[in-house]
């Protein structure tokens, strides 16, 4: 049965990766704590990433709860467990995934049909949802999992095709139709983009069904892209609600702690460490759950990192495996250069998942290295930080022209060649001097530095304010949730005239 009175029920379904699944969790946070009766539709393994805080969501009153249901992990030939990205860490593994998560359709389509919500935010990667949705009436909105600014530059690249009018994968276009100047080179577009291959009728699929959607979901907020927000909504034409930064619904430090995968640090040992740093002096470095670097690359971040001279955070990942594909142990692949943790003293090393926005929000933090996955980028923004720019694949190198070009918030590292995956092996993108260059761009005194420190705060409270009673997020939010009762009654009447007609 549908939801009674004036309450809406919203069901979420999150794509299995870290970078999907946080923000869409939030989000249904976010729909509880306005007074939605809220169904998270999660797999066994999962539901115990999010079980805590959505517990202590019920104990504050919220309605909401977790719909767990099992993935055939073995039918596809992924081991017993193997439910989420970081746990395929290879292309073929994520290709598994993907197909398991495909087979869910019946299980997701009893769901829809037993519980029948007012609405199903669904991830993007999903389109199937749109089918089943549309066949039980009910309204399909759009989990898009970048911002604005991403969406309208992949479009306007669809539409003009600027990048076939150059001759050199290195030569510089600039992409036509935006309200700004934004500039890439050849080399930094996905393979889908420049010429069709075996995901390019995936993609056309899931930008098809998104138009399809009742409406597209956003982790953003107005102030942040608001030309952007304003080209997608008038000029492309989608639907769109932003209802960012999502990760400020965690306003408790346990909250923080808990969001993602389970950190190898205590949170009083990483702010203890933080609390006996000056304001401003720390570069936290992060570059996401799935990038791989070779060991010749990691060697050249950790030689820039000492040489800085800078206290550092440095959330050391896993490497690429040796080319036979074995390691001596599992320890090897959280690897560092011979005797750098012993002689080191200035940093701090984080091995695989660290409580990044505890991090970012601290005083201490003064400049943020990322792959520019679009969560980071906004929890760098909420935390008012500068950033370091290093893209590695997926829509990565849209967001850095993002920070760099439009907000001027950030320095980019200068990668120019964008990979398929993240696990992709490549010759050593940047050398030790280049990093250290740019990290004194960005952590040092200069007027250029200090300029950028100054935009990134007052870009922060701008996003802190979004979320706030009576302003853009927090009234995008509302004005959703009133649309969505709006299509209810409307389905409504409509059911009540075909009947009338019968």
């Amino acid at each position: 049965m549908g939801s009674d009175g004036n309450q809406i029920h919203a069901m979420f379904f999150p794509y299995m990766a870290p970078g999907h699944m946080m923000p869409m969790v939030d989000m249904a946070r976010m729909f509880a704590a306005f007074g939605a009766k809220v169904t998270i539709i999660i797999t066994t393994m999962n539901a115990l990433r999010i079980k805590n805080v959505i517990d202590r969501d019920v104990k504050l009153g919220r309605d909401i709860t977790l719909e767990i249901i099992s993935l055939p992990s073995t039918e596809v030939g992924l081991p017993e467990g193997c439910e989420n990205v970081v746990s395929a860490p290879t292309p073929e593994m994520s290709i598994k995934l993907f197909h398991a998560i495909e087979l869910l359709q019946p299980k997701i389509k009893k769901l829809f049909s037993d519980l029948h919500p007012d609405c199903i935010v669904s991830d993007s990667l999903c389109p199937w949802t749109l089918d089943i949705a549309n066949e039980l009436g009910i309204a399909r909105i759009a989990f898009n999992g970048s911002g604005f600014f991403n969406l309208c530059l992949l479009e306007n690249i669809t539409l003009y095709e600027p990048h076939k009018s150059i001759e050199s994968e290195t030569e510089t276009f600039v992409v036509p139709g935006l309200p700004h100047e934004v500039k890439l080179t050849r080399s930094q577009l996905p393979d889908i983009v420049k010429a069709k291959n075996k995901f390019s009728e995936l993609f056309d699929k899931l930008r098809e069904s998104q138009r399809k959607s009742f409406g597209v979901l956003m982790n953003s907020f107005y102030e942040l892209e608001p030309g952007y927000a304003d080209h997608c909504r008038n000029v492309l034409g989608i639907k769109a609600w932003h209802i960012g930064p999502v990760s400020l619904v965690n306003r408790d430090t346990v909250d923080k702690v808990d969001r993602g995968e389970k950190t190898s640090i205590s949170k009083h040992d990483c702010i203890n460490w933080l609390d006996c740093k000056k304001p401003r002096s720390v570069l936290y470095i992060c570059f996401g759950s799935l990038t791989r670097f070779n060991k010749k690359q990691t060697t050249e971040i950790a030689y820039a990192l000492e040489a800085s001279g800078h206290p550092f955070i440095w959330v050391v990942g896993k490497v690429l495996k040796t080319s036979n594909g074995e390691f001596e142990d599992e320890e090897q692949e959280l690897w560092l250069p011979q005797g750098f943790e012993d002689k080191n003293g200035q940093g701090l090393l984080i091995r695989g998942w660290a409580p990044q926005v505890l991090i970012l929000e601290h005083e201490a933090i003064g400049g943020f290295l990322t792959h520019c996955g679009w969560n980071s980028i906004l929890e760098g923004i909420v935390a008012g930080v500068p950033f370091i720019t290093w893209p590695i694949f997926a829509e990565q190198f849209y967001n850095e022209k993002l920070v760099t070009q439009v907000l001027n918030l950030g320095v980019s590292i200068g990668n120019e060649v964008w990979k398929a995956w993240a696990t992709e092996d490549s010759l050593v993108i940047k050398s030790g001097d280049d990093i250290l260059m740019t990290i004194n761009a960005v952590m040092g005194d200069t007027e250029e530095a200090i300029d950028m420190n100054k935009r990134a705060k007052k870009l922060g409270e701008l996003a802190k304010k979004a979320v706030e009673e009576g302003h853009s997020s927090y009234n995008d939010l509302k004005r959703l949730i009133e649309d969505i009762k709006m299509h209810r009654i409307s389905k409504s009447n409509g059911v009540i005239k075909n009947s009338g007609h019968a």
